[in-house]
């Protein structure tokens, strides 16, 4: 089993985590784009464009000659590359090799009861596409949006104080009766303890990482074996260039895993 992950940088962490954690024995390709990150402040086309050239280079790196498609299955742990480019990386893949996006996990936030918070990136929490997830599932629930400025680059950086000093911003920006927050970019998945702990641990937090696995596994035809040896190959590209782990992943713990993961 080989799966691709597409991102702009370490924002794919924890879904990829996810995936090694639900399958041990798989393959995994890990495809960032350092040369042209932060993709967030590109315009749709670009985008489109960038996550078609990570999964090529995800494909080229898996192909060892094989007959048939090196790649099992293509994940794009980032929901603005979701929104943008899932449409165009199917229409290229599918159905030889399925594609998997992510969404904000709202709606099981919503099914909990509210209030709810949305912590996202500026763009996407003025973007059309979360206010239609907010409206879509989030009825009789009061939902709030809350932008997170910085936050999502203080985390690629792996800059400890402007993360706390991102963090503290957003936290004094949530309502204190908040319930649950969703956590609507996947790098906010890597600080997760400091997001609680701005919160005083007053709400339960939501995160895309394990349904994306799951979705995985499923569009796959194959179940968790989380019990299997540890046997699967991690491969890191940089804008197509195989690399090793960006340093900057070390500061979390899914990029120690994967640093060991590498070593073996």
């Amino acid at each position: 089993m080989r799966i691709a992950f597409i991102d702009s940088g370490i924002g794919m962490l924890s879904t990829v985590a996810a995936v090694r954690a639900a399958r041990p024995d798989a393959d995994l390709v890990l495809s960032m784009d350092p040369d042209h990150m932060p993709w967030g402040s590109r315009a749709p086309e670009a985008i489109v464009g960038r996550v078609l050239d990570g999964a090529r280079a995800a494909l080229d790196a898996a192909d060892a000659g094989r007959e048939h498609a090196a790649l099992d299955a293509i994940v794009v742990p980032c929901n603005t590359a979701s929104v943008h480019g899932l449409a165009s990386l199917r229409a290229a893949f599918e159905p030889r090799i399925p594609v998997v996006g992510t969404v904000p996990p709202i709606k099981p936030a919503a099914a909990r009861g509210g209030p709810v918070a949305v912590w996202a990136t500026v763009a996407t929490s003025r973007s059309h596409y979360q206010q239609g997830l907010i409206e879509e599932f989030g009825q009789g629930v009061e939902i709030e949006s809350v932008p997170c400025p910085g936050l999502a680059e203080a985390i690629e950086s792996a800059d400890p104080g402007a993360v706390e000093a991102a963090v503290d911003h957003a936290a004094g920006r949530t309502s204190p009766d908040a319930a649950a927050v969703v956590l609507g970019c996947t790098h906010y998945d890597l600080v997760q303890k400091a997001v609680s702990d701005a919160l005083a641990g007053r709400a339960e937090l939501y995160t895309a990482a394990e349904a994306v696995a799951a979705q995985t596994l499923r569009r796959l035809g194959s179940a968790p074996a989380p019990a299997l040896a540890p046997t699967g190959t991690v491969t890191v590209l940089a804008s197509g260039r195989p690399v090793a782990l960006p340093e900057e992943a070390l500061a979390y713990a899914p990029g120690q895993d994967l640093a060991r993961a590498l070593q073996g």
